[in-house]
Formats: structure tokens, sequence, C-alpha cells
């Protein structure tokens, strides 16, 4: 993999100016077909835009990045069948790119033991996980705006015709396993207890994605509350976290724009309402799964990001979210449209993405092939032999990351609704 960047000391960047920095060449360098345009009817295309940056004794390289700002509605999620992403917002669909960075890494250090990778090495002999994220290295996401959710709220109020908070909605009732089982299979809207951008006065709480009020209904989570939950599960999703230990594995700064900042957003989102947790997670007990608790420094750039929706002079009624997302890693490059493959029919086996369920169960089990016929642990390989997602998802494997995110949900982001269906799918080869 190429270097980006050597130290320098004559570098007057700040650290997140050279994070975004990094980030914004390497989107810079991609095809003009995966970037926002001006249609022909003059309305100017906006979108977020999210990469991570590596550190590691000086050096920074950018090992990922993604555009997006939409996601799947509720009612689409059980149809998608591994091969349509749910949530492609720029910070999820740059975590997913990231996931998939770290299993190619994986398989290039099996396939060449001399091969050098800049953050991934093998595990202590022995130990729990085949590999692990490399000692000393440090990673950091940019943002081109603040992230949506708890984190921006007053950015949302104060961009507000009306600021007047709106009435607050009775608390639901309690519901029970078996209600909630039910509530999972109704195709109804999701309850007034997890709001896209309305009742902006309620602060602190866990929300979904924002959207228009005459879009379909969605229960993917804001990328705030996604945010503060990788604070305690980490970078790695359920399948990378059967190969690489989750330790290494965290965001130590998460850099935006300066005008996206506002402190006492980052605070809440962040920290104060993730404190229970954090105290949970400190007791020696519970770092035995391999998991910890690692409070992400917040970071602000001046540098602009081009095509974002705050950039230009044009008015936001000749503005347009752009359709087609971008994904980069050293070693992808894809397009997605309603999150697929662009120009692919939706929710086919060929148009799935890379780094979409299915793309990425192929991958991890590649890599567990390769670590199995070199002679190592084979619980990997068995785990991903499930029938189906949803096995896989159940194995014992993944306890440990089950019960962080259950003490997540019930002691920090309580109110969140899982957004259940779409795992009944398999690796069938026709």
């Amino acid at each position: 993999m190429p270097t980006d960047r050597q130290a320098s000391p004559e570098r007057a960047l700040s650290k997140a100016d050279e994070v975004a920095g990094l980030v914004m060449r390497r989107f810079e360098e991609l095809p003009r077909k995966r970037k926002p345009a001006v249609r022909d009817t003059g309305v100017r295309e906006w979108t977020t835009l999210s990469g991570i940056v590596a550190e590691r004794e000086g050096e920074m390289r950018c090992i990922c990045l993604a555009t997006g700002v939409k996601c799947l509605p509720a009612s689409k999620v059980r149809v998608a069948n591994g091969n349509g992403i749910h949530d492609w917002h720029a910070e999820v669909l740059a975590m997913r790119a990231l996931n998939h960075f770290l299993l190619t890494e994986c398989r290039a250090i099996l396939e060449s033991p001399a091969y050098d990778s800049f953050v991934v090495t093998r595990g202590a002999a022995g130990g729990r996980w085949p590999f692990e994220v490399r000692a000393g290295v440090r990673l950091y996401m940019y943002a081109s705006e603040a992230p949506c959710g708890d984190a921006s709220m007053e950015l949302t109020m104060s961009a507000q015709e009306d600021p007047t908070p709106w009435s607050i909605p009775p608390p639901p009732s309690t519901t029970t396993p078996a209600t909630a089982e039910a509530d999972a299979d109704a195709d109804a809207p999701p309850a007034p207890s997890l709001p896209g951008r309305e009742y902006f006065s309620r602060l602190g709480i866990v929300r979904r994605k924002p959207s228009r009020p005459d879009a379909p209904p969605s229960l993917s989570k804001s990328c705030s509350d996604k945010l503060a939950l990788w604070q305690a599960t980490s970078l790695l999703s359920s399948l990378t976290s059967l190969l690489v230990a989750p330790a290494g594995a965290y965001l130590s700064g998460i850099v935006v724009p300066e005008p996206s900042f506002v402190p006492a957003a980052f605070a809440r989102c962040f920290v104060d309402r993730m404190a229970p947790l954090r105290a949970s997670m400190a007791k020696e007990e519970e770092r035995a799964g391999g998991y910890s608790y690692a409070e992400m420094e917040p970071l602000t750039t001046r540098l602009p990001f081009e095509f974002s929706r705050q950039s230009g002079d044009a008015p936001a009624t000749s503005m347009a979210p752009c359709n087609v997302s971008a994904v980069w890693t050293p070693v992808l490059e894809e397009g997605l449209v309603g999150g697929v493959l662009q120009g692919k029919k939706a929710f086919a086996d060929r148009g799935a993405s890379a780094v979409s369920r299915r793309g990425m169960w192929v991958l991890a089990r590649e890599v567990a092939g390769a670590l199995a016929a070199c002679g190592g642990d084979a619980g990997p390989t068995e785990a991903l032999a499930a029938r189906s997602y949803g096995e896989l998802k159940a194995t014992g494997l993944l306890e440990g990351r089950r019960r962080v995110k259950r003490m997540a949900r019930e002691e920090a982001l309580k109110g969140w609704v899982r957004n259940t269906g779409g795992e009944e799918f398999g690796l069938e080869v026709s």
C-alpha cells in the first residue's frame, strides 16, 4: 500500500487538517462518476464524505472512505437478502469499508507471510484471535459534517424556520419480548420514541436516520448513536471480530468541520449519556471478552469539502442529495445506488456490494478457510459455515460482542430499537 505521508516537522497543519486532507485527496482521485454533479436542470448535487486514517509511528495513511446520505426503509430490510446495504450514510459505509480492508489485509498476510501490513498483524500464538491491529496504530475518522442524530441536534434546531419545540408524545408502554417480536414483523412506522430529526427539544436520546416527512420510515439508527456504540464494540463488524481482536480497533478521534462542531452536543452524545456504560466496562470482568471502552476525541478542521451541503452559494432549493455512493479502500472501488452496485437490479445477488452482508460473509469465509489451511484455529471456519446469516450472528464466538451491545442498550442507549429481519439468507452455491 502506498505511503500517503511521511512525518515532517515542517508541516503546519493540525492533525485534524491532515486527517481531513488525506481523505479528501483520496476522494478527489476517484472517477467522476463516483462524485456529485450538476444536473441538466442546474440543480447541484451534494453528499457527505467520511473516511478513516491510520497513524503509525508518525506516518498517516487513508485506508478507506465512503460517501452517502441515505438508508433502506424498514419495509425493505427483509427483502434485501444480504445483497442490499441497509444504511449507506457515509460514516457507516466507511466503517463497512474499513472491515473489508482489514479482512483483505488478513488474507494478504496468510498468502504471503512476508507481507508487511501497515495496520494488521498476526495475533499472539494460542490467543483467542488469529489477527490483531498493530500496537501503536491509532485510527481517526473524518466526516464532512457533524453526524446525524444527537451530535447535531443544535444545528438542526438553528436551521428551523420555527424553532419552537414540538409537543412531546407520551412514552410508549413497556414492551415484552413477545410483543417486540410481533412489532418487528409488522411494517409499521417507528414509534415516536425513535424519532428522526423531529422532537428536536429532546436531547440525548436514540434517534433513527432523519428523512423527509413523506419518506418511508426507517429503523436505522442515527450516525451519532452508532458512533457512540462503537466506543464500546469497536469499529469491527460481527464477522470481522471472528478473526480480528477488537482491542486497537477503536477510534482515537473524529474530525468534523469547525462550523459543524457544537461542544455541548458532542459531550452530551458521546460522553455524558455513555457514562454508565463506561463505568460498567471498566470492571475487570467486563474486559475478559476482549472489549473495552474507548472514548474518541472530537477534533475540528477548517478545510472545506467541495461537495458538502454547505459549500458554494447555491440556494437550498437548487440543491439535491447525490444518489450515488462511493466506496474506496486500497484494494476496492465501487459505486452504489440504493444500497446495491450502480447499474444492477435491486437486491439481486449480482448487485451485492463487496461490503454488503453477503460480500463480507464471502470474504470472511475465504480468510477463515485460508487460516485453517495454514493450521490455524478452525473455530471461525466452523462459525462462518452457518446455514444462514442469522445462525452465523448467533454463534457462541460472538457472545462477548452481544453482551457489550446489550449493556449499551440497557445502560446508555436506551430506546434502541433493533432493525430486525433480512437474516434468513445463506451462501448456497447454485
